[in-house]
């Protein structure tokens, strides 16, 4: 089945993050530090949370709250009517570099990313980097100390996710200068494994978002307009097995999640600061909460 896109919303500056909430889907717009939220019922948007310190990717947590990897605060935050609160945002006394991307496991333990790059809201040359590393880490937002570190052989880690039975972490490796790879790490207990390449990108942009659908295939966002394949969604098996890739008019795809009454639209935010739906003929695994 061929996906066909259309922008249901935008254009903003750039987007991200996007997460079905039930009803709509809340996504990033990341210059505008705020989170905007596309009611697929009425077709409208609105601001949903503002001040989010150019944050990226979001997820919907066990306990129902919004999570968030703020870049410019530096930070992995919770998002409530309240307001907001910080979940962590250092490391053995040093600032994170600039959390990127999140996901819950069974467990209800949140990893993340904390790569870094140069954006028009970040420059390296101003940002003061505290870490020595880009790294995973995963923490149970309930108990900060639980910050562990899990990784020290990424440089620049993005996009990532839990499979559905808790055996692997998918981790999207996207270096500038050095890999472009889809990793699989084996969960062992309360670490991580040696990792395997399941497809390698290099010289071209590789995967920035991903999801899963319900027979644990990764759904990722990967390519640009500058040349390769082009931009697409893909879809992998666990294996890593190319299924099926389907091309979208947006320079630089980012993220993608399913949503609808059955699971089985996808949106997909991108460089262009739209929000892109298509029909599949896939179903989604909406995960926690």
């Amino acid at each position: 089945m061929s996906w066909e896109f259309e922008p249901v919303a935008g254009p903003y500056e750039f987007t991200e993050g996007p997460v079905w909430d039930g009803g709509g889907v809340l996504f990033t717009d990341i210059p505008n530090s705020r989170v905007l939220r596309y009611d697929a019922g009425t077709g409208e948007t609105a601001v949903h949370h503002e001040g989010t310190n150019a944050a990226n990717g979001l997820k919907l947590g066990p306990d129902g709250a919004l999570y968030a990897c703020e870049m410019e605060g530096r930070r992995v935050a919770r998002y409530t009517d309240e307001g907001a609160e910080t979940v962590v945002d250092e490391y053995e006394g040093g600032r994170f570099n600039s959390p990127n991307d999140l996901a819950f496991d069974s467990e209800g333990r949140l990893w993340f990313t904390d790569p870094f790059y140069a954006t028009g809201w970040l420059d390296a040359e101003t940002h003061g980097f505290d870490l020595d590393h880009r790294s995973v880490y995963r923490v149970d937002p309930t108990d900060p100390d639980t910050l562990t570190r899990m990784t020290d052989d990424t440089t620049n880690p993005n996009g990532l996710l839990v499979s559905p039975d808790d055996d692997y972490l998918y981790v999207a490796q996207s270096d500038y200068d050095g890999d472009r790879e889809l990793r699989a790490y084996p969960i062992e207990g309360e670490d991580v494994g040696e990792y395997e390449v399941l497809h390698n990108f290099y010289p071209h942009r590789g995967i920035d978002g991903m999801c899963l659908d319900e027979e644990g295939n990764v759904v990722a966002t990967a390519g640009y307009d500058e040349g390769g394949p082009g931009p697409m969604l893909y879809v992998f098996t666990p294996e890593g097995r190319v299924l099926e890739t389907h091309p979208i008019d947006v320079p630089r795809p980012t993220n993608c999640c399913f949503g609808g009454e059955d699971l089985e639209t996808i949106y997909v935010t991108g460089s262009s600061g739209h929000l892109h739906r298509a029909e599949t003929d896939r179903r989604g695994l909406l995960g926690v909460p």
